[in-house]
């Protein structure tokens, strides 16, 4: 072979090595691309130029960022991923009425546990949960998990019970799980919708709701079939999923983080330690990514340009909470021993005037409880890439922390890294594929758009989804 062809070899050998640490940020890029030409130019970022950080807290906080859905295609995705009952879920809903009966049930529900009830519930699930892991055949081996999914059943049964005041049967359970699963992975665009899926907890929902109804009253605004999506979308749509995300976050950043690792295995009375270690994984892996809000009248600001009614405005958590937080790459649970250290740009559930995530309260004590059961089993080790996104769903070695036989770990570990890295290409590219279809298909089905022509803005919903 000739020097030129060697040389052609060369480069292409090397094109081919480097695949995983590239082509996955461009297609991520073209995504984005994709996605702003199908949805149009019409968001206001924030942070960004027309809205500062130092002015981020009083845009998203004003009385006239409240509207949620009308008026912004992005809407019609949203709407997409969440059907069916998409048109009553509580995030979705425009302020009203409807609204507040909504958000009151939600936090009467979540109110009827005391926090050493929700110790006990959520402890108790978690102990379930991995028993049946400890129970299949090689339980006392390492084995290799997603967090995610590992996580999810705890919450579907957790949520359960504390909508239902009773044991998640395991045919519920799998019901749940499977329709959040299935959300998060549309979600993700790792997956297209399967509405079957979320059909079948539709059904058991609407049974219930019709023949053994939740000991707390449901929205009196709604329907029978509306108040079976607004549990199904409430409580086993966003509360299953953000709680699985945060805990599959939570342990991979242990896992993936030595020092912080080794010192809550050797001090697991250390709560305050493990808080900060929930804190400082919020702030890298916010549950939010960006929280859209139409303006409903004008905003002004001393010095600036109004922002008009009608502007679509576009919240961006990460680039928010990176802005006010020193060294913001590194992974560093000590930042929030000193009110001196500590970020000033932290809203992990979202601020206090506009919506804020009904379970602010006890989301940190409930992880710290999966946490502490977790790591009492187990030492989670991981090579894997840690993204906000996390549409790997986490992959980790549990590591048995009685009788474990843990030799060739760290061959495992090495092979578990190098599989990381080769499974993104092929999953970046489904997600180009199945995103750019998704974006297409939620803008020619129009759910949102069709909702509020069909009601001319009036409360009442038109239940869709399809």
């Amino acid at each position: 072979m000739s020097l030129t062809g060697w040389s052609v070899v060369g480069v292409v050998a090397v094109l081919v090595v480097s695949l995983p640490h590239w082509l996955p940020r461009v297609v991520v890029a073209l995504r984005v691309r994709i996605f702003t030409w199908v949805n149009g130019e019409e968001g206001v970022a924030a942070p960004g130029p027309e809205v500062p950080v130092e002015e981020f807290r009083q845009v998203y906080g004003h009385p006239s960022a409240n509207g949620r859905s009308r008026g912004a295609a992005l809407s019609d995705l949203f709407w997409y991923w969440l059907s069916p009952g998409a048109e009553v879920h509580q995030e979705h809903l425009e302020p009203g009425p409807r609204y507040e009966d909504v958000a009151r049930t939600t936090r009467r529900i979540l109110a009827g546990l005391s926090r050493p009830q929700w110790t006990e519930l959520v402890a108790a699930s978690t102990r379930r949960v991995l028993d049946e892991l400890d129970d299949r055949p090689g339980g006392s081996r390492v084995r290799k998990v997603r967090l995610r999914d590992l996580m999810m059943p705890i919450w579907a049964e957790v949520y359960h019970e504390v909508v239902f005041r009773e044991r998640c049967p395991r045919h519920v359970r799998d019901l749940i799980t499977g329709n959040a699963d299935d959300v998060v992975n549309s979600l993700k665009c790792t997956s297209l919708r399967h509405m079957d899926r979320r059909d079948r907890l539709t059904a058991h929902l609407r049974d219930r709701v019709a023949n053994d109804p939740p000991p707390v009253p449901l929205p009196a605004t709604l329907t029978e079939r509306e108040q079976a999506y607004y549990l199904q979308g409430t409580f086993f749509n966003t509360a299953v999923v953000q709680m699985s995300e945060a805990m599959a976050h939570l342990l991979l950043a242990v896992a993936t983080h030595r020092p912080v690792r080794e010192h809550l295995l050797a001090h697991p009375e250390d709560t305050d330690y493990l808080e900060r270690v929930i804190d400082e994984t919020l702030l890298h892996f916010p549950l939010f990514g960006v929280a859209h809000r139409i303006t409903t009248g004008e905003i002004a600001r001393a010095g600036r340009t109004p922002v008009p009614p009608g502007s679509v405005l576009l919240f961006h958590y990460p680039e928010y909470q990176r802005s006010g937080a020193v060294d913001h790459r590194r992974f560093d649970p000590d930042r929030w021993r000193s009110p001196d250290t500590r970020p000033t740009t932290f809203i992990p559930f979202g601020v206090t005037a506009n919506r804020p995530c009904p379970a602010r309260g006890f989301a940190v004590l409930t992880m710290r409880v999966v946490a502490q059961e977790v790591l009492r089993r187990y030492r989670p080790e991981s090579t894997a890439e840690h993204t906000r996104s996390l549409p790997s769903r986490g992959p980790c070695l549990l590591v048995p922390r009685a009788g474990a036989n843990a030799r060739g770990l760290r061959a495992r570990l090495a092979l578990l890294r190098l599989g990381d890295l080769w499974a993104g290409i092929p999953r970046s590219l489904v997600q180009l594929a199945l995103g750019t279809y998704m974006v297409w298909d939620a803008r020619r089905l129009g759910l949102c758009r069709n909702h509020f022509a069909s009601t001319g803005g009036a409360e009442p919903s038109v239940v869709g989804g399809r």
